[in-house]
């Protein structure tokens, strides 16, 4: 993904204000670690033109058979990462770039945008999958080959890359090899460690079990800089006007949706999906609208689909 951040800043209390505004109907769960996704959001319009799979669609797969059935798409996600997944505390809405997504493949199987949002760690969301408490997972979940052994990937959906940030009127830390001698913060779990490591070998490694805990001990003086997906910092530092991020990503990161393994008519049926919606310029409509309010530079092309070892 190429791109920088904008200047401009805002509060997380606007943007619930602008998504209250923009929604006109709330659907909630009394599960503190599951959410309704809602049928409305900040990309509502995108929403009411996603497409709907025909019959013969859903007869390929007995996995989307099933969903439509139950009237609600379990999704493995997150909804504490701006611009990508963030629950409008306001509204009940979750909305980003990861939820639209979501809510169009609802959408796709059901007829209707009826997601329910399960909380999912690094550490907990291919056991999550292996027991099938999540019919996939959304949330900037990196292909790798190693991975792919344990869980099915359609897509890729998104390439992003790893970026650094630090607080603001840090000097001296731009690229990689300035990280070595250095305390950096990454997320447990993620892709951004292994990156440290190869990148800077020297640098020492303080893992936490959230990007938003990564984020407090920057603030703290727990690290020098933190290390993480551009698509999640760009949103950290949207709404935290003490983080910049520094220099360019480092890395390329294919965003895969995750499924369960051997699953392969549903594999089949996702990235059939994604086709249709790259395809009608849903997918690119969606960026717009989330990612691309902060990060410059243009539409990206979506992935092509496959094209990276696991998926």
């Amino acid at each position: 993904m190429a791109g920088w951040v904008r200047a401009a800043r805002r509060t997380a209390a606007s943007i619930g204000l602008a998504a209250a505004l923009l929604t006109t109907a709330v659907a909630c769960t009394g599960d503190d670690n599951a959410s309704t996704g809602g049928e409305v959001s900040a990309g509502q319009g995108v929403i009411g033109e996603a497409p709907v799979a025909g019959d013969a669609d859903l007869a390929a797969s007995p996995t989307a058979q099933a969903i439509k059935a139950r009237g609600t798409l379990v999704i493995g996600g997150d909804e504490n990462l701006p611009l990508l997944s963030q629950r409008n505390p306001i509204t009940g809405s979750t909305d980003g770039f990861d939820a639209t997504l979501g809510k169009m493949l609802a959408k796709y199987i059901i007829g209707r945008p009826n997601v329910n949002i399960v909380t999912t760690t690094p550490e907990t969301r291919e056991a999550m999958l292996k027991t099938g408490t999540v019919d996939a997972v959304i949330r900037i979940y990196t292909i790798t080959a190693e991975r792919a052994q344990r869980v099915a990937f359609a897509g890729p959906y998104l390439l992003s890359g790893q970026a650094i940030a630090t607080l603001k009127g840090t000097t001296g830390i731009d690229d990689p090899g300035d990280l070595n001698g250095k305390t950096v913060l990454a997320v447990a779990g993620t892709t951004s460690v292994a990156a440290i490591q190869q990148r800077a070998p020297g640098a020492k490694i303080t893992t936490f079990g959230t990007a938003e805990e990564c984020v407090q001990a920057l603030e703290q003086g727990k690290g020098d800089a933190y290390v993480h997906d551009l698509t999640v910092l760009a949103g950290e530092a949207q709404l935290d006007s003490k983080l910049q991020i520094s220099g360019q990503p480092f890395t390329s990161e294919p965003y895969g949706i995750g499924l369960k393994l051997d699953d392969d008519s549903f594999k089949r049926f996702v990235n059939e999906w994604l086709r249709k919606i790259e395809a009608a310029g849903l997918w690119q409509r969606a960026w717009q609208e989330t990612l691309g309010t902060v990060v410059t530079g243009g539409v990206p092309s979506p992935p092509p689909i496959g094209s990276v070892p696991g998926s």
